[in-house]
């Protein structure tokens, strides 16, 4: 299960600087003019654990795997884009293949990089983008409709979906985005996700900054106090500062620089961390001689869709999951220390996957 984050943004606001930070590549071109990305750039960078390493040492693993995250750089898009304007219609379709997006807000000033605006507002740069993604929304419901409704004559279970579809309509009518539709059950959610419309997908504003303005500026304020009203998350990111610690090659110089320039941690992991917490996922370990791996899951899994996750064979055949918490296997010295004190539970199905869990599970073949 590879998370997908799309980077969107008007141009010139450092989405591709950001990208080949993230990415630690330089395979997104960054310039000073408009749609200077076409192609969506594709970069896959490993999730940052500390735990793996930790688990690894004691389990004398010869390999560590972690989790991975992919992050797609997606053209910028500008007002029209709905409409085909900037060769809008290809950049949207990038974004609906995304599991989040990562919307960059520039929230400085510069008299030598453009803005495609012409003045820097961080406010009005969100609610064009927020407005060309509901119309990219609107322009795709009203086109599905009429499809579900010629099939309703063959097919009666789609009534539900054309209700659901048509509720949804209004509320974007409405200047509002998917997301906002009021849900009943679960029934109606996985409809509503299966629609796969833009702007129900989760959403954060990472806002880009200079490096003396860190903390936040007149303008980070203003997108906080947004995403506070919208319930959107907000991260503050100077991706100048990301790219120089990109381009550092040792961990210690790394680390040295963020040291010298206030911080504890990249923007990757800060932006993975919330991307996490966006769509609601969790990871687990597999600890051996032969590998230390990290799984990632959603939040609410049972112990046999998350064997499901290693091998369709696992969660068909699923007996049960030899079980050891992260805190106990680091603090016993492993898996033969927390057999011996008890810390070794055999889960059955109904048990609900926790945050660090070390599995073993068996099954049948």
């Amino acid at each position: 299960m590879i998370l997908r984050c799309g980077i969107v943004g008007l141009p010139n606001v450092g989405k591709s600087t950001l990208f080949n930070a993230l990415t630690q590549t330089a395979s997104a071109q960054a310039a000073n003019y408009p749609f200077c990305t076409i192609e969506p750039n594709i970069g896959r960078v490993n999730v940052p654990d500390d735990r793996l390493s930790k688990l690894a040492k004691i389990a004398g693993s010869a390999q560590i795997i972690a989790n991975q995250i992919e992050f797609v750089d997606i053209a910028g898009l500008v007002r029209g884009a709905s409409k085909g304007e900037g060769l809008g219609n290809q950049f949207l379709s990038h974004i609906r293949e995304v599991d989040a997006i990562i919307n960059v807000v520039r929230c400085f000033e510069d008299e030598n990089i453009t803005h495609v605006e012409n003045n820097v507002d961080p406010i009005r740069d969100i609610e064009l983008i927020q407005l060309e993604l509901i119309f990219a929304d609107l322009d795709s419901l009203e086109k599905r409709i009429p499809n579900l409704e010629k099939k309703l004559k063959t097919e009666k279970e789609i009534a539900i979906q054309i209700d659901m579809a048509k509720r949804v309509l209004e509320v974007l009518k409405n200047g509002h985005s998917a997301r906002m539709t009021e849900i009943k059950n679960a029934d109606e959610e996985k409809i509503l996700k299966n629609l796969q419309l833009i702007t129900f997908k989760p959403q954060m504003f990472v806002c880009n900054l200079k490096e003396n303005e860190l903390q936040g500026n007149k303008y980070s304020q203003m997108v906080e106090e947004f995403a506070k009203k919208n319930n959107f998350q907000v991260l503050n990111i100077c991706a100048q500062i990301e790219a120089e610690v990109a381009s550092l090659e040792s961990l210690e110089e790394k680390t040295e620089f963020l040291k010298a320039v206030g911080l504890q941690e990249t923007g990757l992991s800060q932006i993975i961390r919330q991307a996490f917490s966006l769509l609601e996922l969790i990871s687990f370990f597999t600890v051996g001689p032969k590998e230390c791996h990290a799984w990632t899951v959603k939040k609410g899994s049972n112990a046999p869709k998350s064997a499901g996750v290693i091998h369709t064979d696992f969660e068909k055949g699923f007996i049960r999951a030899e079980t050891i918490a992260y805190d106990d296997y680091i603090s016993l010295n492993g898996e033969e220390g927390a057999k011996n004190a008890g810390k070794m539970r055999l889960e059955g199905k109904d048990y609900i996957t926790q945050d660090g869990d070390v599995f073993h599970f068996r099954f049948n073949n």
